[in-house]
């Protein structure tokens, strides 16, 4: 249990969420997301252990990225699925229309379409997918969000659900305040990664929240997983 970021701090906001920030830094930081992202987010361990294993060898898998923002993790489980001979196509959505513009400018590969929408917006066109995931999503949203993203990714998902988030850690603070400083320049990536960890979960506030049907599982060593699983 943290100490010092003892509860959640959810009125600190992020400067990329300010829709007058700046556009050079706001581009640097949807292109530095893949970084950041292939250090700690670990989505090629969870395509490995969690998604590879159930994905069909002789049919198409179709796959949702809720909250998608530069566009690199959909891109990568694309790739990551082509190299083991796994047809998987990806719907990737962000309502903000700024990440949307961003990752349609970086998509280079069939099999992966950018939509600039909501998840209850594409609830209601009737579309289901095999897997829908996200990526640092769940610490953004209010409680009425909360509650309404994780219905529509049961509702948009056939096989399972895997929200993949921060877990708040006065360690991993301390770290990322000086790991990533001279790494991620001309962005927001320091300044909102020390904000979305300052607003992330605990393990048992996660497990309080949501419905018991979702499970909540530790990932080494900051991280969390929300996985809900169809029967």
């Amino acid at each position: 249990m943290p100490l010092i970021l003892s509860s959640r701090n959810t009125t600190v906001k992020e400067r990329m969420d300010d829709p007058d920030c700046s556009q050079k830094e706001l581009e640097n930081t949807y292109r530095q997301f893949s970084t950041i992202n292939n250090l700690i987010s670990q989505w090629r361990k969870i395509y490995a252990r969690r998604l590879r294993p159930f994905l069909y060898k002789n049919r198409p898998n179709n796959l949702l990225d809720i909250g998608c923002g530069g566009g690199d993790i959909p891109i990568k489980l694309n790739q990551w699925a082509r190299e083991d001979n796994l047809n998987l196509d990806v719907t990737a959505i962000d309502s903000d229309k700024r990440a949307i513009k961003f990752a349609q400018n970086l998509q280079t590969l069939d099999g992966i379409e950018f939509i600039n929408c909501s998840s209850s917006q594409l609830y209601k066109t009737g579309r289901t997918f095999d897997f829908v995931i996200s990526n640092h999503l769940l610490h953004h949203l209010n409680q009425k969000e909360f509650e309404d993203t994780l219905s529509d990714a049961r509702r948009l998902s056939r096989r399972k659900v895997i929200f993949n988030d921060l877990r708040r850690s006065d360690i991993a603070y301390f770290f990322f305040n000086i790991l990533s400083r001279p790494i991620f320049r001309s962005s927001f990536i320091t300044q909102d990664g020390l904000t979305s960890i300052k607003r992330s979960y605990t393990k048992a506030e996660l497990i309080e929240r949501v419905p018991q049907s979702w499970q909540v599982q530790k990932l080494f060593p900051f991280r969390l997983l929300l996985i809900y699983v169809h029967e």
